[in-house]
């Protein structure tokens, strides 16, 4: 029985948690991966065909993240929010250059175009991780 004793009180959590970080990891693909083909839709120096979508968003995830992280544990002392911003578009710059270099359907020409498939990539990111934040507060109220 689940919530019965310890263990199903420890089983019930850890289940909570992995919904959430579920919740949290699709929220974060889809905005990655809506960034990019509406990057592609926008930009006439952005392409990316449909079998590359699903592997340049995961790459980009992993890139994105890890840079995100040596920048905040290495380079920053003391982070505000400003400078998380800052963090989060510089990341985003970084993996889209790395992304480019490494999936073969994608293809970025010109400053212009990374300046502005940066903004679109990290405002969709930010909407769905947004999205993705309400959902599990949601799922902790009800």
């Amino acid at each position: 029985m689940a919530g019965c004793g310890p263990r199903g009180t420890a089983v019930d959590s850890i289940g909570r948690i992995l919904r959430r970080l579920g919740i949290r990891f699709a929220a974060s693909l889809i905005g990655i991966a809506g960034g990019l083909l509406l990057s592609d839709a926008l930009l006439s120096e952005f392409s990316i065909d449909a079998a590359a979508v699903v592997e340049a968003t995961l790459i980009f995830w992993v890139i994105h993240l890890g840079v995100q992280v040596l920048a905040l544990r290495v380079l920053v002392r003391q982070p505000s929010i400003a400078l998380a911003g800052l963090l989060a578009l510089a990341s985003t710059t970084v993996a889209l250059i790395i992304v480019n270099a490494i999936v073969s359907g994608l293809t970025i020409h010109g400053a212009s175009t990374y300046v502005l498939a940066t903004l679109i990539v990290w405002l969709t990111t930010a909407i769905s991780d947004t999205i993705g934040r309400r959902r599990v507060r949601e799922r902790r109220r009800g």
